[in-house]
């Protein structure tokens, strides 16, 4: 099985609608024997909205992958040199952040996460969710997209005539995209029709 025993990141930012579907692909991550660590971005642990309040989702996510979920810096650190990652996941992941990864700003905990394992030479994999990718963020996601290490679940637009410059992943291409990544290729194509 590819995923037994692989030591696999799953970062978690702002996007709150997406996070049951995060956390299913969690479950079917930890399913399939992968040791997945939870990390979570300040909003995500701070922020209670329709979707949930910011303590359930962090309980859910401990229950899921029976690890405590990193939610300091200093926590998210180590996936460098001390307990280096298979793959780091963030997915979702919003415009706010996509922008900061591309620009080389630092500043959460799943960002560090990222920075770590893209310092072990080992692949991040990206599922976004922005109501910008087709505008100011744009510059942001082409340059992740030409970056070495970092591969995208593939993904499309949600609502175009409502959101045409909103792109969202669709996470059950998660699996695959990870089991390609690992092995340093892009699961094609990355534009898809997305479907909600």
């Amino acid at each position: 099985m590819p995923f037994q025993g692989k030591r696999i990141g799953f970062g978690i930012t702002g996007s709150h609608h997406t996070f049951s579907r995060a956390f299913a692909q969690i479950e079917n991550l930890v399913a399939k024997k992968a040791e997945v660590y939870p990390v979570v971005s300040f909003t995500v642990q701070h922020t209670d909205t329709k979707f949930g309040k910011a303590e359930d989702h962090l309980q859910r996510l401990e229950e899921i992958t029976g690890r405590k979920v990193v939610k300091t810096m200093p926590d998210a650190e180590p996936f460098g040199p001390d307990l280096p990652l298979d793959c780091m996941i963030i997915a979702p992941l919003t415009g706010n952040s996509m922008a900061k990864l591309a620009n080389g700003i630092t500043d959460s905990p799943p960002l560090m996460a990222a920075k770590s394992t893209l310092r072990n030479e080992k692949p991040v994999v990206l599922g976004i969710t922005t109501n910008d990718a087709l505008g100011l963020n744009g510059k942001n996601l082409m340059q992740l997209l030409s970056t070495k290490n970092i591969y995208f679940i593939p993904f499309g637009q949600d609502s175009p005539f409502k959101k045409p410059n909103s792109l969202v992943a669709n996470l059950d291409l998660l699996e695959e995209t990870v089991r390609l990544a690992m092995d340093s290729k892009q699961i094609q194509p990355i534009l898809i029709p997305y479907i909600d």
